[in-house]
């Protein structure tokens, strides 16, 4: 037996998606299959589109979501139907090296779902689950260890901005960066995750917390999200941020783009001895540049951040704790609703730097 769905596929790189029916695969030995309430649209699900990240395809994309517990699959515990989720699009295995030493979010085997066939369209063709979730569709079958429970007290459709957007910025706050009450801040790029490092930032007590992104629009939404002062890229940069911080420049600076001249830019916006922490998912090509003796004289921290150092079943209560008590403002975050077929005008803002998160929602 299967079930199918109306899903976002896509075929070819750089190609729009098709709505097509997919026939979801019956929930095998340790997996469940849920069923979508709403799927917040990453960047990175762009970079997986355009082939800037690997993807098998076709496939359906998708990997921030949220939704109900349908059925699950033989020796599945702890989860019923019916139980409200988060998607979990790198699931720890628990066994490997990396989780067994404190760092799940690097586990061996969290992408391993993304390799295998998780349906089929209506010719017989094998689509493949984007990073392993294929939250792009009405439903979407996962291994179990992919699914979080979902906090009570949090709307379920804004609660899909948990698996990654908000993990991923208050994780690079949180547990990456460590900010400390009273430390000075900027964030380069207020997309999704751009938008939640900003508030952890505010949340943990940092000031000032300079937003900054290439499009002015964004001012507004920056400041309602805590920022103390809102910068766009083309405004001497270097030079606002020291003046901002007694000529230092600031203690953590947090690159949520993905590219080598934002990454160079926080470099620059930081101070001596502070913190560079690369949020964002860049181009294998991309390359940037320092020179020898500024590493040296300049004793800056330069480290990348994946998932935002998250293990999700940890975190999660931690940051639904902070959005009940309005520490983390989920709504504001959102600036665009739409159903699976403004999917492709939702890449379009985001090739255009418009907006925070778009939400699909499904119910």
């Amino acid at each position: 037996m299967s079930t199918t769905v109306n899903a976002a596929v896509f075929a070819g790189v750089d190609e729009p998606p098709r709505i097509e029916r997919v026939a979801l695969r019956e929930p095998g030995p340790g997996q469940v299959r849920v069923r979508l309430s709403a799927a917040g649209v990453c960047h990175s699900d762009l970079s997986l589109a355009k082939g800037v990240l690997p993807q098998t395809l076709p496939a359906v994309l998708g990997h921030e979501g949220a939704g109900t517990v349908e059925a699950v699959g033989p020796g599945v515990t702890g989860l019923e139907a019916g139980a409200p989720v988060v998607l979990n699009w790198t699931p720890p295995c628990r066994a490997c090296w990396f989780c067994d030493n404190g760092e799940p979010y690097l586990c061996e085997h969290g992408l391993d779902a993304a390799q295998l066939p998780y349906g089929e369209l209506s010719d017989g063709t094998a689509v493949y689950p984007g990073l392993g979730t294929a939250a792009f569709a009405e439903a979407t079958v996962v291994p179990a260890n992919g699914v979080v429970p979902l906090p009570a007290g949090i709307d379920p459709g804004a609660a899909a901005l948990l698996g990654c957007a908000v993990l991923t910025g208050w994780g690079a706050v949180t547990n990456t960066a460590g900010v400390r009450p009273g430390q000075s801040a900027a964030v380069i790029g207020l997309g999704g995750v751009g938008l939640a490092a900003l508030q952890a930032a505010a949340l943990a007590g940092a000031d000032p917390v300079i937003a900054v992104d290439a499009s002015p629009a964004k001012r507004e939404l920056a400041l309602a999200l805590g920022a103390t002062r809102f910068l766009a890229a083309d405004e001497g940069l270097v030079g606002e941020v020291r003046a901002a911080t007694g000529g230092r420049g600031v203690d953590h600076a947090f690159e949520v783009v993905g590219t080598s001249a934002t990454i160079r830019a926080a470099w620059d916006l930081s101070r001596r001895g502070g913190t560079v922490t690369v949020v964002g998912a860049g181009a294998l090509e991309d390359t940037v540049a320092f020179s020898a003796l500024e590493i040296f004289h300049q004793a800056r921290t330069l480290r990348g951040c994946f998932y935002g150092s998250c293990d999700p079943d940890r975190d999660v209560p931690r940051v639904a704790a902070h959005v009940r008590e309005g520490g983390l403002d989920l709504a504001t975050m959102v600036t665009d609703e739409v159903g699976l077929d403004g999917l492709p005008a939702a890449f379009q803002r985001m090739r255009e730097g418009r907006g925070g998160r778009t939400l699909i929602r499904f119910d």
